[in-house]
């Protein structure tokens, strides 16, 4: 069964876990954003920003949902390839 798989072929939580890597990496820069005037000592960005550092934890937990989708449908062919 695993010969049959291309190379370019996209599993079911692929465009998922793409999806919450780029909304970590925003995440990640807005949190960067965000702390470096604390460590200049400038004035702090507005409340919002401390908002949008959340989408690192976000982007997490859509990548995790990806990978789980991914080994569920890894699991029914598996179940579905037995003799």
């Amino acid at each position: 069964m695993r010969d049959e798989t291309q190379a370019n072929s996209a599993s079911a939580g692929d465009r998922l876990i793409r999806a919450g890597a780029i909304v970590f990496f925003i995440g990640a820069v807005a949190t960067l954003v965000t702390v470096a005037p604390l460590l200049l000592g400038t004035k702090p960005f507005p409340t919002f920003m401390f908002g949008l550092s959340m989408l690192m934890g976000v982007g997490f937990l859509m990548a995790g949902a990806g990978v789980l989708q991914s080994i569920a449908e890894g699991r029914r062919r598996a179940r579905g390839a037995r003799p």
